[in-house]
């Protein structure tokens, strides 16, 4: 087993899989391009976008957020605001069905010049275009070349013998790297074996750089299995998510399934029927998952065409603390170690040195996976980190926005109503104006790390969460957006390059229990700013 091998965990189903035997002979000084496919992967599994429409455990609404439900008031005359929208535009709007007041609109050009408006400094849940803030705060205030170290370290003390055995335990310090993965973790621990160590007695992580963060993953809407609702961790190893595969075998017409990486007490039970014929739509797969005794289940039933082959499901099983802990002890086996203790929490003694250790990709590239895929625990552990850098000892989430939004204010952002939550937009009572947003916006296109910033989103008919939009050759490309999907929100916000040579800034945001209608209304504005 190589780290070639391990480079594959997050990618999923028959396309990506197409797409990483293109690029199988990638080094590691092109990873990126992997990252790349791995947010596709973030995105087929609802990871990305928030795109969450099952009812939520907590349906408490704080007043800043405001979500229409039904019945709706009748609307006779349209608001001055609206009906100063260009008539295209207030077409597009009308098509919708939704009441004026559901809507905050922001179109103005990068120098600050507003084009039109709608409930500009109406607080609303902006869903995963609250990302835009969260990214944005981190790379104006850590800097686009920041990164994360995991290290392995030993006390000073501790001596190995001839036969390998460390007479001490190995200590893990983590950073909160959101990117952390199987692959990263492989080479750490293939540094300690090259160094001579194969028999250790316990692994201790310090976990002091943040508080308990740990949540509920059930709690946002019942889907507690699903990798958008993971928990963050100051120890994230590969977003915490277990990956079954489903192999085919071509000698008997059969799906093979196993789990990666293997770890204990983990079974996998296979159901899927197999199709013959040619390669012509996605698998028709689902996963159930049972726990009992300690010991996990996977129920995989459905069907699937052999000729597409590979493909994977991505499932939370275990808490971040736990998962980490079994990925630990498997991954240590299968570099030829042996542990005679456990993983276990600690701190870490002041005689200890670094033996072994791994630096994150630059922030720069990390955010562009954050908003081009919308990962939502990679965006938690992004704002944890802000509250750890600014000298909150162990960082909390709700200090962390404080921080964030005192930082915002203090760059002439419009913080009035500003409710981070958790960073990621997954929540209902997280909420911001179009106004707030805009003067961000503004304020990060004129800073010296725009290009960074701008990249990171993702581009109109090209990639992210944008990549089946406005495809057409008038449109592709031109445009960097976010976008933000919940049960009874809808909002994207980004700017737009138009003909013109212009840049604009837009910002739209629905909340209503009918909001997946103003797609059609985004995709018009965007359009309309690229022809005028």
């Amino acid at each position: 087993m190589n780290a070639r091998f391990y480079r594959s965990v997050n990618l999923s189903f028959t396309t990506l899989l197409f797409e990483f035997k293109k690029i199988s002979g990638l080094t590691l000084m092109n990873r990126f391009g992997l990252y790349l496919l791995s947010a596709a992967f973030m995105c087929a599994l609802s990871l990305s976008h928030s795109t969450s429409y099952a009812n939520p455990t907590n349906t408490t609404q704080k007043p800043r957020a405001v979500s229409q439900t039904k019945p709706r008031p009748a609307q006779a005359v349209k608001s001055p605001a609206m009906a100063a929208l260009p008539p295209e535009l207030a077409k597009a709007w009308a098509a919708t069905g939704l009441p004026d007041s559901t809507l905050s609109l922001v179109v103005q050009d990068v120098d600050g010049s507003r084009m039109f408006e709608q409930a500009p400094n109406q607080p609303r849940n902006p869903a995963s275009v609250m990302k835009l803030v969260t990214t944005w705060a981190a790379i104006s205030s850590l800097g686009p070349n920041y990164v994360w170290n995991t290290a392995f370290l030993i006390d000073a003390n501790s001596k190995v013998n001839e036969q390998g055995v460390l007479n001490g335990p190995v200590y893990l310090r983590p950073s909160g790297d959101p990117l952390f993965l199987l692959e990263d973790l492989w080479r750490l621990m293939r540094e300690l074996r090259l160094r001579g160590i194969k028999q250790i007695p316990d692994i201790v992580v310090d976990r002091s750089r943040f508080a308990d963060v740990a949540i509920d993953p059930s709690a946002f809407d019942g889907k507690g299995d699903r990798p958008y609702n993971a928990s963050p961790d100051v120890f994230m190893v590969g977003f915490g998510a277990v990956r079954v595969v489903l192999s085919p075998d071509l000698q008997t017409d059969k799906w093979r399934a196993f789990v990666d990486p293997p770890v204990a007490e983990i079974d996998v039970d296979s159901k899927v029927q197999w199709l013959p014929g040619k390669c012509s739509t996605s698998p028709q797969v689902g996963a159930d998952m049972i726990t009992m005794n300690n010991e996990t289940r996977f129920r995989i039933n459905g069907k699937a065409q052999g000729a597409c082959g590979e493909f994977d499901i991505y499932r939370l099983a275990f808490t971040q603390e736990e998962f980490a802990a079994r990925v630990l002890r498997s991954m240590w086996k299968e570099v030829g170690g042996e542990m005679t203790g456990q993983v276990i929490s600690g701190a870490i003694p002041p005689t200890a040195v670094p033996i072994a250790a791994h630096d994150s990709p630059p922030l720069s590239e990390v955010i562009r996976f954050i908003n081009k895929s919308s990962n939502n625990v990679m965006t938690r552990v992004l704002l944890l980190t802000m509250g750890a850098e600014a000298g909150q000892r162990p960082a909390t989430v709700a200090g962390s926005a404080q921080w964030v939004t005192q930082q915002l204010q203090k760059q002439g952002v419009d913080v009035s109503g500003l409710a981070i939550e958790n960073g990621s937009g997954l929540a209902r009572d997280t909420a911001v104006s179009a106004n707030g947003l805009a003067t961000m916006m503004q304020q990060a296109w004129d800073s010296p790390v725009m290009p960074e910033y701008l990249s990171s989103l993702a581009l109109l008919g090209n990639d992210g969460t944008m990549r089946n939009r406005l495809k057409s050759p008038q449109t592709r490309l031109r445009a960097h957006m976010k976008t933000g999907a919940l049960r009874d929100v809808r909002a994207a916000a980004g700017y737009v390059l138009g003909n013109s040579g212009k840049r604009y800034i837009m910002v739209s945001m629905v909340n209503d229990d009918q909001a997946y209608r103003a797609r059609e209304f985004e995709n018009a504005v965007i359009a309309w700013l690229i022809k005028n």
